[in-house]
């Protein structure tokens, strides 16, 4: 990575300079804001300068003097106030561009440490569809694993599925009495939902069909042969169809491990919280105070009530024996640091569980726990009215519904469009580009904020969306189909274009990307990258004849095609989109 290896230099140049560096500052070099000046750039004799009271573009003149990378650049030159501008040669960008069209990895490094990572997303709830409200947790899990996998770490994948609950009491009640056998065996989540409804409108109506189900609780969690037989079967169900789910979307799991998974740990953790003066019992319940050992506002088991801070406790057991989710998590955690080894566990989840987290994480370190815990926040899914995405009927959209339609919509497109294509090709087409389009519509927003689900923009040929980028990768391809046998791409390139040296070095920067997307988690950086290059190759394309070129200039040429439709197929799979050949 050039970022890498100028930043290296750099601080090697101090080094040679006889500059000393005051602790804690890290001198860097970032790209350039304004490429007229250069590729890329340091302010670090800028903010060196202040610290030392002396003159910035002196100071840079020196770290100058003193930079080595002549085999890398072709030009260094103090600009402004003291910014250390560097323009890479041709012959360096030439060299890299090699590596790219060589590279498994398209010249990605791996990191230098690996860790293990636990990756906990998704999470839909057993006898309940997946709707429109799993689309972020699941995405942006899935295409951060992809990229953790591809950098080199070891990633664990699990799917911690709301498979226990007081909701089970219900579809126990109605399993036994409303079940419709042919409606479970044509669509079982369907029938399952519908059960439940019913039941539940009939608790309300009647205390005495909520004794009901809380007693069908109470007999599953004792392990009553025939709950516990209903209950199984519910979650064999569910997670078939949730593989059909995650199969159409082509996302894997290693694990399913659910609550119930950890039912069996449950009393011995809070034991063991109370046995470490960790909980204390409160009026009933087993809960975790502050301790004291940060700032109010920084506590998490704090909560400001106008001018005082009042105890916002984690609460791990209630009054009446249950447990809750922060103690499940609790556990979960244990499991994966154990088993697993975990350096870190994310969890994909949406901002408003923001304080349970701080909660769980604080109470997992003050039990010893080392391993670093990451909340990966989101925000909401909004329909075109800027309100929260539902069916028209005011029920929640189902995740499948979105997809279905996606496709069906890509379908009517392609058929508007005939290129030759048989139909079993426009299906195949129109899967890649539905399905992509709404990963894409996804993953290119920013995860924090809220954004509004449009059919038209997402599906649209023009700006950042999966159709342009999948198009400029289908014209990439279309350049290759076109030449007459099979073409040998040699080391004989020289770049003199600047739109051919606009796109090798639009391409040198993926390799910076993948790395920097999981700085903050977030895969946004990715697409829209994708998307930068995508502009920067359709401007090359215009301004660069490929095929009539001959000599090194055609090699060349072809070299920034085939780089580019590489990177542009391993990013797209890094965000979870798979490419097609033809549109």
């Amino acid at each position: 990575m050039f970022r890498a290896i100028l930043t290296s230099r750099l601080q090697a140049a101090f080094t040679t300079a006889g500059i000393d560096l005051p602790e804690g500052f890290t001198p860097g070099v970032v790209i350039a804001s304004d490429t007229r000046f250069g590729d890329y750039q340091s302010n670090a004799a800028m903010i060196l300068a202040k610290q030392l009271k002396t003159n910035p573009r002196a100071l840079a003149e020196q770290i100058k003097a003193a930079l080595q990378v002549e085999d890398l650049c072709e030009k260094i030159t103090v600009d402004g106030p003291g910014f250390l501008n560097l323009t890479l040669s041709p012959a360096a960008l030439a060299q890299r561009l090699s590596v790219i069209v060589k590279d498994d990895h398209v010249g990605v490094p791996q990191v230098e440490k690996a860790k293990t990572i636990a990756v906990d997303f998704s999470a839909p709830n057993i006898a309940k569809p997946m709707h429109v409200g799993h689309i972020r947790s699941t995405f942006i899990g899935d295409s951060l694993a992809r990229v953790a996998r591809f950098i080199g770490h070891k990633v664990i994948t699990d799917n911690h599925v709301g498979d226990w609950g007081t909701q089970f009491g219900m579809i126990i009640h109605g399993w036994k009495t409303q079940l419709d056998q042919s409606k479970l065996k044509a669509d079982p989540i369907h029938e399952l939902v519908s059960v439940y409804k019913a039941v539940n409108a009939a608790a309300k109506a009647d205390e005495a069909v909520l004794e009901i189900c809380k007693g069908e609780l109470v007999k599953l969690q004792q392990g009553d042969a025939e709950n516990l037989g209903i209950w199984k079967e519910c979650v064999r169900l569910t997670l078939e169809q949730l593989e059909k789910v995650y199969g159409a979307l082509d996302i894997k799991f290693d694990h399913y491990l659910g609550e119930s998974f950890y039912n069996d740990a449950l009393a011995p953790l809070v034991a063991e919280m109370l046995n470490q003066g960790i909980a204390t019992i409160s009026e009933g319940a087993t809960v975790v105070f502050s301790d004291g050992s940060v700032k109010p506002e920084n506590d998490p088991f704090l909560i400001r009530d106008k001018d005082e801070w009042k105890p916002a406790p984690c609460i791990i057991r209630k009054g009446d024996g249950g447990y809750l989710y922060a103690t499940t998590d609790l556990a979960t955690i244990d499991y994966r640091v154990k088993e697993w080894q975990a350096d870190e566990i994310w969890y994909v989840v949406g901002a408003p569980q923001q304080l349970h987290f701080r909660q769980v994480f604080a109470a997992a370190q003050r039990r010893g726990i080392t391993t670093k815990m990451i909340h990966i926040a989101f925000g909401s899914i909004l329909g075109p009215d800027g309100k929260m995405f539902k069916t028209r009927s005011g029920e929640t959209v189902g995740l499948l519904e979105v997809i279905d339609e996606a496709i069906e919509r890509a379908r009517t497109a392609a058929d508007e469009k005939e290129q030759g294509l048989s139909d079993t090709e426009k299906d195949e087409i129109a899967r890649i580009i539905g399905g992509g389009s709404v990963k894409y519509a996804e993953l290119s927003q920013n995860r924090l904020t809220d954004y509004k689900f449009s059919w038209d923009k997402m599906l649209s040929l023009q700006g950042n969306t999966a159709p342009y980028l999948l198009n400029a990768y289908v014209r990439t391809r279309s350049i290759f189909r076109k030449l007459d046998g099979e073409v040998t791409l040699t080391d004989d390139l020289a770049i003199t274009e600047p739109a051919e040296r606009a796109l090798a070095m639009k391409l040198s920067q993926f390799a910076e990307n993948a790395h920097d997307i999981l700085d903050d988690h977030r895969p946004n950086l990715l697409a829209n990258y994708l998307y930068e290059l995508a502009d920067t190759y359709h401007s090359f394309y215009e301004a660069c004849h490929v095929l009539r070129s001959e000599g090194t200039a055609r090699n060349t040429r072809l070299t920034l095609c085939e780089a580019t439709s590489r990177i542009l197929k391993t990013g797209l799979g890094l965000l979870g989109i798979q490419t097609t050949e033809r549109m």
